[in-house]
Order: C-alpha cells, then structure tokens, then sequence
C-alpha cells in the first residue's frame, strides 16, 4: 500500500470533555481506592506488574523526513525502562483472560514536555495486545469501566440497560473476543499503541514486533508471563523493531475514533534492545521496585509527540489523578 503521509489531521475537542474527564477521573479513583483496600496501594488499570526490565532504544539512520521527528530525528542510543503488565483492575491469575500491556519509559530526550510545563522528562510509550482500541470514545470506555469493577452481575445489568435486550450480548461478545484473543508472550507477540501521537507534524500509531531470535512462544508461557519472560531474558537478549504508521486522511485513519484500525503500512524507527539479565537478582528487583513505583504515561513525552484524540485527552486527566492516589506524583 502506497500511501503519502498527511499533516492536515485534527483534533475535535467537544465543549463538555473537561467536565466528563474530570468525572471519569473521580470514578477511576473511587475504583482505586476500592481496589488499593485489597491489593495495597497500586496503579488503577494495569494493576499487576509481572515483571520489569532495563535497556537501550537505538534510533536508526536513514529513515523517510516524516518519521525523522522528535525522538527520531537523528540515530542515537537511549536508556529504556520497561514494565510487563495485565491489564485489568485487579491482580488476576494470568491464566485469566485480559488485556497485556508493555509499557516503556525513555530516558534522556531533550526538548519541550508534552504537558506544557518545561523540558520533557522522558519519553513514554504504553502498548497493549490489542490492535485497534474496543471503544470509540472515551465516554463509552469509562462506562464500561466503572461497571466491570464492581464485578461480572454489574458488567451484565450494565450492557443490557446500555445497548438493550439485542445489543447487549452482541457488545458481551466483542468484549470477551478482545479479552480473550490468543496471546503467546511479551517476547512473542507484536504489540500496539493502539492510539495516535503527534509525529512533529505528522501523527502515527506505534508497534512493537518481535525478533525472531527472540525465540518461539511456550505453551506454558500462560501460566506466568513474566516467569516466561524473565527466563528468555536469563538466556539471552531480547529484541523488537519499533515501527510507526502514518495518518493519511480523516477518513482512512481517523484521529478521534479510536475503534478504526489504521491500514496504512508501518516503517521501522528504531530498535529496542535488552540484553541478558537475571531480573530475579537484587539488583533486578531494585528495578522492578522503581520502576512500579514511578510514573510510565504517554503524556510524560515530547511536545513532537503529544498523544491526540479523545481517548488520549482523557488519559492526561484520569492517568494522573490514579498517579496522586497512589503517591507517584
């Protein structure tokens, strides 16, 4: 597919998302609170860290004028935090059908932060085992969020009151394909952004994609994901081409719906590399430590690359209430 990367995308702020972001933000932290009397103190979504680990983002060379932006402007090595994640509200076996979430934290970026307030911290990225993201909006998202925490009975009164006696079980079935679509491992498996950032002027999507040294996927991997994980780390290093895809136009590559899985053809940026480490070992404890302890968000980024859509809007809010509900900020 041959396609020309566009720069006249739009963001369609509505007059009340501050009101409603500003609730939703309240709700998520009636959850994590709810969830923290059980579990301790912890994030509200991707509550469960399974493990962590450190490593390099090597910038290629080389690549097409708009992808050369922000982070990727100029080959050059960074220091990357990573944290492996289920997705859900609480600490779930992994057998248990949810959302996987590889979330990493990019040191040493120089330029204006994302959130308007200095210099960028870091550059975050948070992805997930989904493509395309479940829900168009944030409003219909939060919705379903906030019944699914209070149990399964709620989640079941919810749909069936939100999209009727027909629409209900219709709506129950994409859900349960989304939580419950194969996945074979962090190491394994291609991971999304699901969501488009700013590119300098451009906007893409981001992807992780496995190298295949990395090894295949073991049909034990299920059972504990960061066991799985760890131990190819204790083997060997652990690789991924990071890749971008660009918006062309509003109606192929909507900036706001964000159920509408991009077609455009992704283009390798960068390489995230681990090398081999015990993250079992003290020092590899240390570091899950810091790591569960510290802030890994897609607004803690570059203003080149500033997370877009409604979606991602209410992220900046509800992200950082759970951060100050849980001392991180």
């Amino acid at each position: 597919m041959n396609v020309t990367p566009g720069t006249g995308w739009l963001e369609k702020i509505a007059p009340d998302e501050t009101q409603r972001y500003e609730a939703a933000a309240r709700q998520f932290l009636e959850i994590q609170q709810r969830k923290a009397r059980r579990y301790g103190p912890g994030r509200t979504l991707h509550r469960k860290q399974l493990t962590a680990a450190q490593g390099t983002l090597e910038v290629l060379d080389g690549l097409p004028e708009w992808a050369r932006q922000g982070l990727f402007a100029m080959p050059h090595d960074y220091e990357v935090w990573l944290r492996l994640s289920n997705g859900g509200f609480d600490k779930a076996k992994d057998s248990m059908p949810d959302i996987r979430g590889l979330a990493f934290r990019v040191f040493g970026v120089q330029g204006d932060s994302a959130l308007g307030n200095g210099p960028a911290r870091s550059q975050d990225f948070t992805l997930i085992n989904q493509e395309a993201f479940a829900f168009s909006g944030s409003a219909e998202f939060i919705d379903f969020a906030v019944a699914a925490s209070h149990g399964n009975g709620n989640l079941l009164k919810f749909l069936f009151k939100r999209y009727g006696l027909f629409g209900a079980p219709v709506q129950l079935g994409k859900m349960l394909k989304v939580a419950g679509r194969p996945f074979s491992g962090f190491a394994t498996e291609t991971l999304f952004s699901t969501l488009p950032m700013a590119n300098g002027p451009y906007a893409v999507r981001v992807r992780l994609v496995p190298a295949e040294s990395n090894g295949k996927p073991s049909p034990d991997a299920r059972q504990d994901w960061g066991a799985d994980f760890s131990q190819r780390l204790a083997r060997q290093a652990l690789h991924w081409d990071l890749q971008l895809q660009p918006w062309v136009d509003e109606a192929t590559t909507p900036i706001e719906d964000a159920a509408v899985n991009w077609p455009t053809p992704y283009v390798t940026v960068a390489r995230l590399m681990l090398p081999k480490q015990d993250t079992t070992s003290a020092e590899g404890q240390k570091l899950a430590q810091d790591i569960e302890a510290t802030v890994i968000d897609p607004w803690q980024a570059l203003a080149a690359h500033r997370p877009l859509g409604d979606v991602q809007r209410a992220r900046k809010v509800v992200y950082f209430a759970s951060q100050q509900g849980r001392g991180a900020v």
